[in-house]
């Protein structure tokens, strides 16, 4: 007798394992309930329709009803919520949207895949105006898009700083509004260390949005919002993008398990605590492999796994459940950038024992043209050396370089392993040591107690307190900016001056990337000096470091000039 499968949520994780037991199974009836119009949209890329990047929404519909069925015979029904789940009966009740109708269906197995809704907090005066929006599906998307061209709109304000708000901020202001984006946290990203997080605030504030941090939304006024620090910002249309909740009311109500963090439970094969039940997606709880706990992914790719796991168990096909490490990537103005792992801020607060390098060498043959920076960021666990995780920020092929790091990862591989891996070369695609090499090799040498480095963060302190600073570019680069009490003694000049390099006391030595001032440390560690440090970031990564909080705070600077060159 052919299987009766009905699957709760039409977009990427039920729409794929719909799919897939089409695959597996010509014979089995599969009907796919979405209580939205559009069953299979696209919604990693609803942003891009407010800059016209996607010009028609209708585009971000990936599939429609009709094609499902002649294509792959499934019964797609649209504007069709589940409203709930009779488990003694096996059967699940759907509200007809467009009629207000409601019948019954059953299910020889079910697969729930309901997605996370955007949180809209109950308690901030003005939260419920019609200018207020979120962003999770296409009528979402179409209504904001409409409401700030019809309007006329002048002045948005975008409230949250991770994926979503970040996106939307970014294809607002790419369409000409003026844009203010509000974060809560001391930075917008959070899988981005502060440190790393600070090279994308430059890039949204030097192409015209109001970055504003540590602050929160206080009130929606007319025209305007209000923040917890008591900013007043013009914003005749606001879009709340603060995070988004497991949608789990119907799970709840039908028995099923929630977990620890008030997503769906479910075991290694997506089932829930009913054997004929299974979840996937942004409504489930996963296992960090790193954090050896479960937690919370709105991510397509793992609800991609997820689906095509679920189908599989099904149909007796076993599969493996690596849980998941969190790799994620952005397009930002002109910038890419991604992360992949633990981030150090998240290592530290788990109890790892790690360390991290920053390194920023070019994406590709610096003769070639479009070669430009690539900042990296590579954590790793003490004394082991196995990788944990690593950010990437630049203009170039930023998600290669992270994906490689994730594959790592997933194989639990270590400094060592990393350093050896054999990657592609080509002058116009890349280096003959890559980044991820150069990254490993920097990193060995931190481990083994060859090298030390200060971060980013410490410089200032070191400024301020008159440290032994040594500026080890050539002169015009140091005319051009430097730190305030910088010793400017250049690579090919030290080595006739190291009676001016003292012995007694800390050394500190950059250049404009950290290349120069790493030979420099070497060199006079063989020469005897035994207290000479490389500062993390050298002066480019940390004038990027610096800027932001200087623009905001109107702080003294440590340079005499900011230098992004």
């Amino acid at each position: 007798m052919a299987k009766r499968i009905l699957v709760v949520g039409g977009v990427a994780g039920g729409a794929s394992a719909a799919a897939r037991v089409r695959r597996l199974d010509e014979h089995a009836e599969v009907i796919i309930f979405e209580k939205g119009p559009h069953v299979s949209f696209s919604n990693c890329s609803l942003p891009y329709h407010l800059s016209g990047i996607v010009e028609n929404s209708d585009s971000l519909v990936l599939m429609n009803p009709d094609i499902f069925k002649n294509r792959y015979n499934i019964d797609a029904r649209v504007n069709s919520e589940v409203v709930k789940i009779n488990r003694g009966e096996k059967t699940i009740t759907v509200n007809d949207v467009v009629t207000g109708k409601t019948y019954e269906e059953s299910y020889d197995k079910l697969i729930l895949s309901p997605g996370a809704s955007p949180i809209r907090p109950g308690n901030i005066e003005g939260i419920n105006q019609p200018n207020v929006f979120t962003v999770r599906n296409v009528v979402d998307i179409e209504k904001l898009n409409a409401y700030v061209k019809n309007k006329n709109i002048k002045d948005v304000a975008v409230i949250g700083g991770g994926y979503i708000g970040v996106e939307v901020a970014e294809n607002l202001r790419l369409a000409n509004y003026n844009v203010s984006l509000v974060e809560f946290a001391n930075q917008i990203m959070a899988p981005f260390d502060y440190d790393m997080a600070q090279i994308l605030h430059k890039e949204m504030v030097d192409h015209g949005v109001n970055l504003i941090v540590d602050d929160g939304l206080a009130t929606i006024g007319e025209g305007y919002i209000e923040t917890q620090s008591g900013k007043k910002i013009d914003a005749q249309a606001v879009v709340l993008a603060i995070g988004v909740r497991p949608e789990t009311k119907l799970a709840e109500e039908a028995g099923l398990e929630i977990g620890d963090t008030g997503a769906i439970k479910v075991d290694g094969n997506y089932v829930t605590n009913d054997k004929d039940i299974y979840a996937g997606g942004d409504a489930i709880e996963v296992y960090h492999r790193l954090l050896h706990k479960p937690t919370r992914l709105a991510l397509a790719g793992p609800a991609q796994k997820q689906a095509r796991a679920v189908a599989d168990h099904i149909y007796g096909i076993p599969s493996r459940n690596l849980g998941v490490i969190g790799s994620s990537s952005i397009h930002l103005f002109d910038l890419n950038a991604a992360s992949t792992g633990l981030n150090a801020r998240t290592a530290d607060s788990a109890g790892f024992s790690y360390d991290s390098v920053y390194i920023m060498p070019g994406d590709k043959v610096g003769l070639m043209p479009n070669s430009n920076v690539l900042h990296f960021k590579l954590v790793y666990e003490t004394p082991t050396g196995r990788i944990l995780g690593a950010q990437a920020i630049g203009k170039g092929n930023v998600d290669k370089r992270i994906d490689v790091i994730a594959t790592m990862i997933t194989m639990n591989g270590t400094l060592e392993d990393l350093k050896d891996v054999e990657l592609t070369y080509s002058p116009m695609l890349g280096t003959a040591k890559d980044v991820v090499n150069h990254a490993a090799l920097v990193a060995l040498n931190q481990l083994s107690g060859k090298y030390r480095e200060v971060k980013v963060s410490e410089v200032r302190d070191l400024v301020e307190n008159n440290a032994f600073i040594i500026d080890a570019r050539e002169k015009n680069e140091y005319a051009a900016g430097h730190f305030k009490n910088a010793v400017h003694i250049p690579l090919s000049e030290f080595r006739e001056r190291l009676d001016e390099i003292p012995t007694d006391q800390p050394v500190y030595i950059h250049c404009r990337s950290g290349q120069r001032s790493y030979n420099m440390v070497m060199a006079l560690q063989n020469l005897g000096y035994n207290n000479v440090f490389n500062m993390s970031g050298s002066y480019l990564g940390i004038n990027l470091y610096e800027y932001f909080n200087d623009l905001i705070t109107g702080r003294e600077k440590i340079v005499t000039e900011y230098n992004f060159k």
